[in-house]
């Protein structure tokens, strides 16, 4: 599939079946998987729907839902054998979404070989569409990403409740991510932020997408303890940073909180 046909896929699956729910879900439509992890009948519906559009046109291809995953966690396994796979988030930031908030995304990444080589996010009430190929650098809207070099004091977002609030000389007062992958890695890709720092655990279809686009634009995307982030690593904890200096700083004050304890 080229580039801008599962660009559109994902705007048409929005379009159909997460736009018509967005502040309409009604009761018998939401709900969880554990306690506070939401799923909504438009999650499940976005998800098969993309899925068998992707086997349509790639039937040898593994795909790897979030919904998929949570009845079958085998196919993080599969996943990590695949010679190509798409991963995919239909609603990232469902509780956002649930909640009547536009911070909300349909995300999906290609990997072949255990290398992320495209990604797409699509922020339906945004209106914003997010593509990256490896090599190729970020489109936004179908026009070439830029963004200003970043100044000190560097800010950034967090999911960590041990770096909330956290304030240095280097880094402002650090408030609460978007609580949407979907949202966060474009705001670091296009300058907007300077960094994120999550907590495990670091689900592929979260933090894939994003992390390619960051990466394309020059930044990082580590574990506090310094290993590059890969298909794979999951019960850790993340820094993505615009570059090495602000890298550094935070992954320091993550390690500081105890958020390198698994690896």
């Amino acid at each position: 599939m080229d580039t801008e046909a599962v660009l559109t896929l994902l705007q048409e699956t929005a379009a159909q079946v997460i736009n018509p729910r967005f502040q309409a879900l009604v009761e018998g439509e939401v709900s969880e998987k554990k306690p506070g992890d939401y799923v909504t009948v438009a999650d499940r519906e976005a998800e098969e729907m993309i899925t068998d559009r992707i086997r349509d046109a790639l039937p040898d291809v593994l795909v790897v839902g979030e919904e998929a995953t949570a009845a079958r966690p085998e196919l993080l396994v599969d996943l990590g054998l695949a010679d190509h796979a798409f991963i995919l988030d239909p609603i990232d930031g469902t509780r956002n979404f649930v909640n009547g908030s536009r911070d909300h995304a349909v995300m999906l990444a290609e990997v072949r070989s255990g290398e992320t080589v495209r990604a797409w996010i699509w922020q339906p009430q945004w209106e914003r569409s997010w593509v990256a190929e490896k090599g190729g650098g970020v489109m936004l809207d179908g026009k070439p990403l830029t963004a200003a070099d970043p100044v000190a004091p560097w800010h950034g977002r967090t999911s960590a409740k041990e770096l909330m609030h956290t304030e240095t000389a280097e880094v402002r007062r650090i408030p609460w991510s978007t609580s949407c992958c979907g949202v966060d890695y474009p705001m670091v890709a296009a300058g907007e932020e300077d960094f994120l720092a999550y907590r495990t655990r670091l689900m592929p279809w979260d933090h894939l997408p994003g992390v390619l686009m960051v990466r394309e634009m020059g930044g990082i995307a580590r574990t506090v303890s310094g290993l590059e982030y890969e298909v794979g690593i999951l019960d850790t904890s993340l820094v993505v940073a615009r570059n090495e200096d602000i890298w550094h700083a935070v992954a320091k004050l993550g390690r500081v909180a105890g958020l390198d304890n698994r690896r």
